[in-house]
């Protein structure tokens, strides 16, 4: 691995979760994934990251049910900045220089986001954290780490979740599915497996970008995953 190295990491906001309500954020698991992330910068790599807000979402889910789609889609951006803001605070508090930029300006909390002021961060060994999803409604946040990862020229995405890889079923409810060590983009799309969408799958493909699965409840797997890219399943 050389210095000028640079990857995506997509953290599941789902996994900072509280593990006794299933939502809000869980301070033991923050601090654990940013010493991991802390480690991981220490070898050289050039780190960007993009939150999910699944857990911050689910928590006002109810009062979403039967809102306008759009509005709907705004909360959850604006819950993926309350993940950045943690994360950041964590990892600052760990001795890493960190960047949150937002795809939605809001000049007290974040940067706004400018793809070459974060490349120049990245460059200056800085981690950049993106928030708000891309700015618009109807993306998903796997969509935005796909976008963003395309934007700074990224060698690999890395989706970080509480499943170990690809299966070709769900492997919570069937004990016989398999997982797949590698798959092509095409492949994944043709199987309609729902790891991350088919809008972010055709975005790496399109350029080039492979996509790494893994699981980031696995201490040390975060390290491994963006030093090595060598946990779980790979799509190229």
């Amino acid at each position: 691995m050389t210095a000028s190295r640079r990857v995506l990491l997509k953290l599941s906001g789902e996994a900072f979760a509280d593990p006794d309500k299933g939502y809000g954020i869980d301070p033991v698991t923050v601090e654990r994934v940013a010493k991991e992330v802390a480690e991981a910068h220490a070898t050289g790599v050039q780190l960007a990251i993009v939150v999910g807000g699944g857990n911050i979402f689910r928590g006002v889910s109810q009062a979403a049910k039967g809102m306008d789609p759009a509005s709907a889609d705004y909360m959850g951006m604006l819950a993926t900045v309350i993940n950045a803001l943690a994360v950041r605070d964590a990892l600052e508090k760990a001795g890493v220089p960190t960047r949150v930029q937002s795809a939605i300006t809001m000049q007290q909390l974040a940067e706004p986001y400018i793809r070459l002021r974060a490349i120049r961060h990245l460059e200056k060994g800085r981690i950049v954290i993106f928030a708000a999803g891309t700015g618009n409604p109807f993306f998903t946040t796997d969509t935005t780490a796909a976008l963003r990862a395309v934007e700074i020229g990224a060698e690999i995405l890395l989706k970080a979740s509480k499943v170990d890889g690809i299966y070709d079923s769900d492997p919570k409810t069937n004990p016989d599915a398999v997982r797949f060590d590698e798959l092509d983009y095409m492949e994944f799309l043709s199987l309609g497996l729902r790891v991350m969408d088919s809008t972010a799958i055709t975005m790496c493909r399109e350029h080039g970008v492979p996509i790494g699965v893994f699981d980031m409840t696995e201490p040390g797997n975060i390290l491994k995953a963006v030093s090595e890219g060598a946990v779980g399943t790979i799509v190229h």
